[in-house]
């Protein structure tokens, strides 16, 4: 039976905090000789606990591919978060879901975890658990960045503010959107930028309205990118549109899959007098980005 050593959180965003519980986690798991694992829960316990939906930073299958790129994480559990799972006893989801079900030989958390019925389980339980069943344990402090834990919260309300360049600061790598293309245009003659229209899981969070500097990364490619994220209107009143321009790239992206990387808020979103107007603001934005990201 293949044993794990496994970070415990949510981990959305897998921000600079969550890096330090999975590099922890990759380091024991090389010293041990076991396999490198995190254990997420789906969906955000407010959903169920204060029946309050939360807003993601990233989707699961962006969690578990942010935790293997960065981080050396091979294998991602995800437990469904309902009322079972809530309702346990602290003592039974150590012992019986944990160690038994997940196959934990050595577990990873934060200062801060809490689990089990009423979020009575802590570290120092859970410490002694591990030590009472011969399973190993570590606790990682909590992360600040200039005073400043670095958290999920946190980094939420940054993205709402715009402030993109410290959300990625905190994250300790670009901010995320991936989306397939459902609609795409050439937006002016004289532009030469294809658009592409993305579809967005409507669980994501997305960042203030606006244009932003970015990367977009499809069919292998890498490219410049200027994302305009906002408002467009519909026959039946408004939609909310996340809409990369592709910079040097000609071709129809229509049914691909492309994921944008957020560096950097340019301006917010506004009313152009006319194409003129708005195709001179986007040479800008382009040429924005392209001294942000070019290299």
């Amino acid at each position: 039976m293949q044993g794990y050593v496994i970070a415990l959180g949510f981990f959305d965003g897998v921000h600079l905090g969550h890096g330090a519980l999975l590099r922890r986690t990759k380091e024991l798991a090389e010293q041990r000789n076991l396999v490198p694992a995190a254990l997420t829960l789906d969906p955000h316990p407010s959903a169920l606990l204060d029946r309050t939906p939360v807003k993601l930073l990233t989707t699961m299958d962006e969690r578990a591919d942010l935790m293997r790129e960065l981080y050396g994480i091979e294998r991602m559990f995800v437990l469904p978060f309902d009322a079972h799972t809530s309702g346990l006893p602290w003592e039974k989801f150590a012992e019986e879901t944990l160690i038994g079900q997940f196959h934990a030989k050595c577990l990873v958390c934060g200062q801060d975890y809490r689990f089990g019925a009423g979020g009575k389980g802590t570290p120092a339980l859970l410490k002694e658990k591990c030590d009472a069943r011969g399973v190993g344990f570590s606790c990682v402090e909590e992360v600040r960045l200039d005073g400043q834990k670095v958290s999920s919260t946190y980094i939420r309300a940054l993205l709402s503010r715009g402030e993109m360049r410290e959300a990625v600061r905190f994250l300790g790598h670009p901010h995320l959107l991936r989306g397939r293309v459902v609609a795409g245009r050439r937006l002016g003659r004289t532009l030469g930028i294809p658009t592409a229209n993305l579809n967005v899981s409507a669980e994501l969070l997305l960042p203030r309205f606006g244009v932003y500097a970015a990367k977009a990364y499809f069919d292998g490619e890498e490219r410049l990118a200027v994302v305009n994220i906002g408002r467009r209107p519909t026959v039946n009143g408004e939609t909310v549109t996340v809409e990369p321009w592709i910079l040097e790239y000609d071709g129809d992206l229509y049914g691909h899959t492309v994921t944008l990387a957020l560096y950097e808020f340019l301006r917010p979103e506004r009313r152009f007098p006319d194409l003129e107007a708005l195709t001179a603001e986007i040479r800008r934005n382009a040429d924005q980005t392209r001294a942000l990201l070019a290299d």
